[in-house]
């Protein structure tokens, strides 16, 4: 796909079989319909709530082909090809091209805390690899490693890196990156998608979009593109008590239990995660039934 990325890409869940041993791709293909047909406009698989960390390659292979053969250019997919050894980081990403994916995502190496010499090789080598745009991923909570916006104005000057998912709660950065990146990088807010619209984000990856893909598109388009404050700010009241229940250290079990409630069922997230403790699941149940995404009761 040649159009600039925009709007809501929902960073998919990986659904596993009930004994957690493979992962379930007629459940896949199903939550992807079930995105789409949300009015998402893009896909991430294999992002961190997709449990990158917890597949093998073969399995990540089958997770690409599933989605981008579901998909099937309706809307783009972005991969997630994160990887510790940059020589990784660049298979994977050359096997996404190959495998059909519009762009990758990347966070950057997690353990060895790399320097700006060392994210400009790591990057750029990926860039020179692939003809596919670049999501760069900031999460320092996860990466031990902080991609403010002075280093992603550098990072910006590699070809192929025109995106950036800021995941940090400060959502002044977005005014900054897009200040000092000169129009190279543009802005996906990975967690305050009704607070970066205002200040210029063109997309958002969430994670609630799994469970209420709808809502959440329909919220960041009312804010980044049609600046209608009121609309946004009522849609956002309706998202905002799912959010605490797909946010924090319990993001993956939070969302499969969600997705279990409106019977998208996903399995169970591969450990170390556990599942999420009943009285947890209770209360979700209680916020997804006052959204309207649960009948009753009994569900």
């Amino acid at each position: 796909m040649s159009k600039p990325f925009r709007g809501t890409y929902t960073v998919l869940v990986t659904p596993f079989t009930p004994d957690g041993e493979a992962v379930d791709l007629p459940a896949l293909a199903r939550l992807v319909e079930f995105q789409i047909a949300g009015g998402v406009e893009g896909l991430i698989p294999l992002g961190s709530t997709g449990e990158f960390l917890s597949v093998s390659r073969e399995e990540r292979a089958a997770i690409v082909e599933c989605v981008v053969r579901t998909a099937a250019g309706r809307v783009p997919v972005l991969v997630g090809t994160g990887a510790e050894d940059t020589r990784e980081a660049v298979a994977l990403s050359k096997e996404a091209e190959v495998l059909g994916a519009d762009g990758v995502m990347i966070i950057p190496p997690f353990y060895s805390v790399p320097t700006l010499p060392e994210l400009m090789r790591h990057y750029g080598r990926v860039a020179e690899a692939i003809g596919i745009p670049i999501m760069v991923y900031n999460n320092p909570a996860a990466a031990n490693v902080d991609l403010t916006p002075a280093i992603l104005a550098e990072l910006s000057r590699i070809p192929n890196c025109r995106y950036v998912k800021e995941s940090t709660l400060e959502v002044t950065r977005v005014r900054d990156i897009l200040d000092l990146c000169g129009g190279r990088m543009e802005v996906f807010a990975g967690v305050l998608g009704y607070e970066s619209a205002w200040l210029g984000a063109v997309g958002w990856v969430a994670v609630c979009s799994n469970v209420a893909p709808r809502l959440s598109s329909d919220m960041f388009r009312a804010a980044a593109f049609e600046a209608d404050r009121a609309k946004a700010l009522a849609l956002y009241r309706r998202l905002a008590p799912l959010l605490p229940f797909v946010g924090g250290p319990r993001y993956v079990s939070g969302t499969k239990a969600a997705l279990r409630l409106i019977g998208m069922e996903a399995g169970d997230p591969r450990p170390p995660r556990l599942p999420l403790p009943p009285a947890e699941t209770a209360a979700l149940a209680e916020v997804l039934r006052g959204m309207g995404l649960i009948a009753d009761r009994a569900a």
